[in-house]
């Protein structure tokens, strides 16, 4: 094994939406480089796109090897038995196979009248109270909310409880280790109880569809039962939750990019895929994946046991892939990003995620004239000790 010493990691600690400035020092030096997190093993950060891209996509590095090791990671709890991102192929494709119908191409475009409607009524209520309004509360998170809870069967009037077990999840200091068990163990005996209901009771939503999978054609046990529903929990509406006022803090202090998409809002769709490609969603690392023999990357010959971390955000700055990477360019063509990682993980829900955010910027802009900061800087309140950057307080005024 190495025995170099590892650098600590994360470098910095992020500023607002800033990417760390070193991962343009180690792609032009030192592509994959020894680091330690805060929590266990060392192991190699890779930050050019193309590594990167080899790591999510090569069979031979593998996700479930990680129960098996102290992986390195930026919160206490290590990953658990039973969950989907810590599966390889062919259990992997198995419970993947379950849900990908909800999330196909097709599928989320008949969504899409739903989610205008929602969105529009969102601006409605802020209309009706006037400026300023916290984007993020009036906004940003009962768009992504309202939605997966339609989808996989959850009232949405629990939406006060599931965001703070997912806040729980996705800690990283905001919760003592001890917390992070509590609401975890409360959000799983909350979801078994919704899965009971629906095998008393079952509905036309996902949770329901899961329950029969389980019960009628043994697709999946039922710890990967609940496991999967807390995951598509989570994940449904957090990230999309954080990208939204991201994304808009992106626009308003690129003035000139934001005149460009006011001025055509059919560069909207563009707009999403260079923003997912231009704003860091977490701290810098993916999830660890372990080598399962002797690979060479960037250079460095990584051993069968070792871990590896893909640098999202680093790859998506790569000058080796994108002209100007630094520079946000809503008419960029090349809009291969790794924003929703890429390989067998690749993110289940990023057709959906991408249809909301379309919506929700084309809703702001056309029904909020001239929307930009309350009070600047002072009016935001960005998060702290969790794995996903973005601000929980954002406001907002326009003209009226």
């Amino acid at each position: 094994m190495t025995t170099a010493e590892p650098r600590s990691y994360p470098f910095s600690l992020p500023e607002r939406l800033d990417v760390e400035p070193m991962f343009a020092n180690l792609r032009a030096n030192e592509p994959l480089t020894r680091v330690r997190l805060p929590y266990g093993e060392p192991g190699w950060l890779a930050t050019r796109y193309e590594d990167v891209k080899v790591v999510l996509g090569d069979p031979r590095f593998s996700r479930a090897a990680s129960l098996q090791h102290d992986e390195p990671r930026m919160r206490p709890q290590p990953s658990q038995p039973g969950g989907i991102l810590s599966m390889d192929p062919p259990d992997h494709s198995r419970l993947r196979r379950l849900v990908t119908k909800a999330f196909t191409v097709r599928r989320i475009e008949q969504l899409r009248p739903r989610v205008r409607e929602i969105a529009d009524g969102l601006v409605d209520a802020m209309l009706d109270q006037g400026p300023p309004a916290d984007l993020v509360e009036a906004f940003a998170l009962p768009v992504p909310v309202t939605v997966i809870c339609e989808l996989l069967g959850v009232p949405y009037e629990d939406r006060v409880d599931f965001r703070h077990w997912s806040d729980a999840f996705l800690s990283t200091t905001k919760f003592t280790p001890e917390e992070v068990v509590d609401c975890t163990g409360r959000m799983r005996a909350y979801l078994e109880g919704l899965i009971a209901q629906r095998r008393a009771e079952p509905r036309d939503d996902l949770l329901s569809g899961l329950v029969a999978a389980r019960d009628n054609e043994d697709r999946l046990s039922e710890e990967e039962l609940v496991m999967l529903a807390m995951a598509l929990l989570v994940a449904g509406h957090e990230t999309t939750a954080s990208q939204i006022p991201n994304f808009v803090y992106t626009l308003l202090t690129h003035p000139d990019q934001l005149a460009v998409l006011r001025a055509d809002l059919s560069l909207v769709p563009k707009a999403v895929e260079e923003l997912m490609r231009f704003v860091p969603l977490g701290l810098g690392a993916g999830i660890a994946r372990y080598a399962t023999e002797d690979i060479e990357l960037g250079g460095v010959l990584v051993r069968a046991g070792e871990a590896v971390l893909p640098a999202l955000a680093s790859a998506n700055r790569d000058e080796r892939v994108f002209a100007d990477p630094d520079e946000l360019d809503l008419r960029r063509q090349d809009t291969s990003h790794i924003g929703f990682g890429h390989g067998v993980h690749h993110c289940l829900g990023a057709p959906l995620a991408r249809m909301e955010l379309q919506v929700a910027l084309d809703t702001l802009l056309r029904r909020l004239p001239g929307l930009r900061f309350a009070d600047g800087e002072a009016g935001i309140d960005w998060k702290e000790g969790l794995s996903t950057r973005g601000p929980e307080r954002m406001l907002l005024t326009w003209d009226h």
